[in-house]
């Protein structure tokens, strides 16, 4: 057998690890209306320079993540070419085109949460029929058109986080180095700059669209994109948002979540019946006035509260959100959001959601005071999933055999490292955004019948905003009788779709 030399592939006792690359695929499409376009699905490698004592250590992969695009065609020309014509096709007639179609990068929230919900719900070309509350489809379920999609405005990138959809760090990386505030955000806006300079869109009106947690990311990663790389957003719009937890988090001490959650509890008590004829908007306006005044007043005031003003607080929240004096009693005027949700229905056998208020379940134990099981997630997650199973693979032509992640648990415990010993809040952020990016704009969505981010908590924060009167102008804000993914309801997707396209569309 002849010697077989050193440098030979045969001598290697290891192959080398082929590179890692982007793995998209391109598809054409016709809309609804007639709208050509083009999706692109698939994972984008991010790299990120190393350093390695004082040295440089290269341009190293650092994760995949799944990103699915939506961009218009541009439209066909009919005119038959003429010889002339030819000949000033091969000639440059100066400066390339400049695409000033906005642009609207998409992601949901959790942490853990893929973008599914609002591609599948809300902003894609195609979206699930899952029904609603007391009329949701039966499995098999079934992908159907979007005649009102964004995409028939502005192009659409849906964006995956890390361990979310398909979306992982690359072979041999540290499976947690992204699941944390700082990491996440640098990771997003890094696939934004990039997706922006290879699609050569500097020049397009730019958007960050995102829901729960994403509307906190969406605001540091514009503040990211802004503060690393120069690069001012149009526009911000935020779904079910929270940008201070501390508004949500029922922690010992924390008074203020027990009255930003009140208008939502007396709303969830009226969808189930519970307050009559009343209408809606009325029994909202009576907890709202009755949260910002005498029941944080009862609460600040803690054990130096009467007993006839704690007797009329009890009597008053009781009439509110139709929960028992006794249950009112026990808990000292306090109580979160899940015991709520397992106490409204008790004498029925059923607890209400927490994404979406709307919907009932049985809890897991008749006796249950608190648990973290919600109907309303049970109930849309199987639609949703088997929507962007099917779709990716059978519409779109892109292949894996990797789970795609809906809501996982991957990411958990995830790092707030950063505001070690403050608040979790980004409204600093947004606070300089609308200062230093004066033609920025805020578009707002609420559920009246989300217990997960209420919708006066977020006014609370828009209230407490140090910004100037003029940049208060520039927010909008859109109220709908529905939950945490209000666009389950078909007439409320339409409708803020309706806004949303105005939002993206404004000059």
């Amino acid at each position: 057998m002849p010697d077989v030399p050193a440098s030979s592939p045969a001598a290697s006792t290891t192959a080398e690890k082929p590179e890692v690359v982007d793995d998209f695929v391109t598809r054409q499409h016709r809309s609804a209306s007639g709208l050509r376009y083009t999706s692109t699905t698939g994972r984008m490698v991010l790299r990120r320079e190393e350093d390695a004592e004082g040295k440089t250590d290269g341009f190293k992969p650092k994760a995949e993540i799944f990103m699915i695009s939506y961009t218009a065609d541009e439209p066909e020309t009919a005119a038959p070419a003429t010889a002339a014509s030819k000949a000033r096709a091969k000639k440059p007639s100066g400066p390339p085109s400049i695409n000033r179609r906005p642009v609207v990068f998409a992601f949901n929230g959790g942490p853990g949460s893929a973008s599914l919900w609002l591609h599948m719900g809300l902003l894609g070309p195609r979206i699930v029929d899952s029904g609603d509350v007391g009329n949701m489809t039966p499995a098999p379920y079934a992908v159907i058109d979007n005649p009102e999609s964004l995409l028939e405005h502005a192009d659409v990138v849906m964006i995956d986080p890390v361990n979310t959809g398909f979306s992982r760090v690359v072979e041999g990386g540290k499976t947690d180095e992204f699941h944390s505030f700082i990491a996440d955000r640098d990771l997003i806006a890094e696939a934004i700059r990039l997706w922006v300079t290879r699609n050569q869109r500097w020049l397009s009106p730019k958007y960050l669209v995102g829901e729960s947690y994403g509307t906190m990311r969406a605001v540091a990663v514009a503040r990211r994109l802004h503060e690393a790389h120069g690069m001012a957003v149009n526009g911000l719009g935020l779904i079910s948002t929270v940008l201070n937890m501390s508004t949500l988090d029922f922690a010992p001490g924390n008074d203020t979540p027990y009255a930003l959650h009140l208008p939502t509890y007396a709303a969830i008590a009226h969808y189930h019946g519970r307050h009559g004829n009343r209408p809606l908007d009325e029994i909202i306006r009576d907890a709202e006035d009755y949260a910002a005044g005498d029941y944080v007043v009862a609460l600040h005031l803690g054990s130096r509260l009467s007993k006839r003003r704690f007797d009329g607080a009890v009597k008053h929240l009781a009439e509110l959100t139709t929960l028992s004096e006794a249950f009112i009693r026990r808990t000292n005027l306090r109580w979160d959001y899940m015991e709520f949700a397992t106490e409204l229905l008790r004498e029925k056998g059923l607890m209400v959601g927490r994404i979406d208020g709307r919907f009932t379940g049985v809890p897991p134990r008749l006796q249950e005071s608190h648990t973290w099981d919600d109907p309303s997630l049970r109930a849309i997650t199987p639609p949703y999933a088997a929507a962007i199973n099917h779709y990716v693979r059978a519409e779109l032509g892109y292949e894996s055999d990797l789970p795609y992640e809906v809501l996982t648990g991957r990411v958990h415990p995830w790092s707030y490292e950063t505001f070690e010993g403050k608040p979790i809040d980004v409204t600093r952020d947004l606070e300089r955004l609308l200062i230093d990016i004066p033609e920025l704009r805020v578009h707002v969505d609420y559920g009246y019948h989300d217990g997960a981010t209420p919708h006066f908590a977020a006014e609370y924060v828009w209230a407490h905003l140090e910004i100037p009167a003029a940049a208060r102008a520039r927010f909008s804000h859109y109220y709908y009788a529905a939950g945490h993914m209000m666009y389950v309801d078909p007439e409320v997707r339409v409708a803020q779709l309706g806004a949303l396209a105005g939002f993206v569309t404004k000059a």
